[in-house]
């Protein structure tokens, strides 16, 4: 896939590419470079950024809900508001990163590195910080409403079921969709 010039692929070197505002849902980006790349207000619902080095990128804004960035180096990167909901975040380096007022409902961040990461005002709830080195972190005004620090058998059980019923969500909504577009076809066609 090509975007703004760019080709977007597993291992893909964007290394300060400009791809503000670039609709990435669901790409596959696992291991590239997007060393201070601009991804402002990006869409990366999704999106497969496992292994991917991210450090000192602008993802201010941008939608990274339920995208994978295991292993993730997004060192000093600028996360400012960015929707991370559902987002797995195990053992990504986050340090010095800015995630001030970043939605992080449910993310995964066992055994992500924390120290010295902006979450002021950030919302936490959910999110799983087991094993997380939070040293020098800024929480202030963060919600922490039912985050896990320690993981139990009950919590394992619960997490489940809510994202069962996020995907059941998302696939009736896919189902929406998928009918919308048949109509709209069969209309194109007439």
């Amino acid at each position: 896939m090509i975007v703004n010039g760019y080709e977007i692929k597993p291992g893909a070197n964007l290394k300060g590419a400009n791809l503000e505002g670039a609709n990435l849902w669901n790409a596959d980006l696992s291991g590239a470079i997007l060393k201070d790349a601009d991804l402002k207000y990006a869409i990366l619902n999704g999106a497969n950024l496992e292994g991917a080095n991210l450090k000192g990128a602008n993802f201010q804004g941008a939608d990274l809900s339920y995208a994978i960035l295991k292993g993730a180096n997004l060192e000093n990167a600028n996360l400012e508001g960015a929707d991370l909901k559902y987002a797995i975040l195990k053992d990504a380096n986050l340090k010095g990163a800015d995630l001030s007022c970043a939605n992080l409902f449910c993310a995964d961040l066992i055994g992500a590195n924390l120290e010295g990461a902006n979450l002021k005002d950030a919302d936490l709830k959910y999110a799983d910080l087991n094993g997380v080195n939070l040293e020098g972190a800024n929480l202030k005004g963060a919600n922490v409403t039912n985050t896990i620090l320690e993981k139990k058998d009950e919590d394992k059980d619960l997490r489940i079921q809510e994202l069962e019923w996020e995907l059941k969500n998302i696939k009736e909504t896919l189902k929406v969709l998928q009918s919308k577009l048949s109509f709209l076809q069969s209309s194109l066609r007439m």
